[in-house]
């Protein structure tokens, strides 16, 4: 009995990559590892042989031996054990990207899909419960697309604090980047406000809002960041101001 395909799918799992990615540092196509992680297709010898060497493993292992068995957990507990062995102490932050954003919406509170997120680590946070999430598109300006925004988790929406930005995932909107401005009138909505000016503000409701995170910090690409002239940048902080005073006057 040939263990390839089951094998193949822990590894990739194991890694915490997607079957495109997994495919690419194979060479072959995204297809081929489904079907050999469903055992509808062997994997040629050529693949075996890129395993081999890529995960530091004998064709015997690959082939003969069921590697979950061996290692007397499922993937999902040996990928804990894999990020629990970095530096006690320091905040651990899965992350977030683009293509996983659809997904979180369903799978926020899910430990299996949270699992399958990669993580880093910042020495200078203090201990706490962070996620990192990566934005695109340019709402919020000046801040690039691209960006990946560490946020610290906001257990009530009591903590949220005017203008402050934010980490929004709600029911309708899903995963959002914004300034909140909250209204002392009708406090079952939340306004959310984009840096950049051309974009209108627009409303939420409280009930929507599954999760908010606290923005602590902004990482980015180097040389990524908008170079603006200081009548422009003059001219986009004043016309800033201007919104949020007028949502103040009409919040209160």
């Amino acid at each position: 009995m040939s263990y390839a395909g089951k094998n193949l799918r822990y590894l990739r799992k194991l890694r915490g990559w997607t079957q495109e990615e997994f495919a690419n540092k194979l060479s072959i196509k995204r297809s081929l590892v489904g079907a050999y992680e469903e055992e509808r297709a062997e994997p040629k010898l050529e693949v075996l042989e890129a395993m081999s060497a890529l995960f530091k493993l004998s064709l015997d292992e690959l082939l003969l031996k069921d590697l979950s068995a061996a290692k007397g957990a499922s993937y999902i507990e040996q990928r804990r054990k894999m990020k629990m062995s970095s530096a006690s102490g320091t905040a651990e932050i899965q992350f977030v990207p683009v293509k996983a954003a659809a997904g979180y919406l369903a799978g926020y509170a899910d430990p299996d899909f949270l699992d399958e997120l990669n993580t880093f680590t910042l020495p200078m946070l203090a201990p706490g419960m962070y996620r990192a999430f990566e934005i695109v598109g340019d709402s919020m300006l000046p801040t690039p697309s691209g960006s990946v925004i560490v946020g610290e988790k906001v257990e009530d929406l009591e903590e949220v604090r005017n203008s402050n930005t934010y980490v929004v995932l709600s029911k309708n909107e899903g995963v959002v980047y914004k300034r909140i401005m909250k209204n002392n009138r009708t406090k079952n909505k939340l306004t959310l406000i984009s840096d950049n000016p051309i974009y209108e503000p627009y409303q939420v409701n409280a009930e929507d809002v599954i999760e908010v995170w606290k923005a602590i910090y902004i990482l980015q690409k180097a040389n990524t960041v908008q170079r603006w002239d200081v009548d422009s940048l003059a001219g986009m902080v004043n016309n800033l101001q201007e919104q949020v005073s007028s949502l103040k006057k009409k919040l209160n």
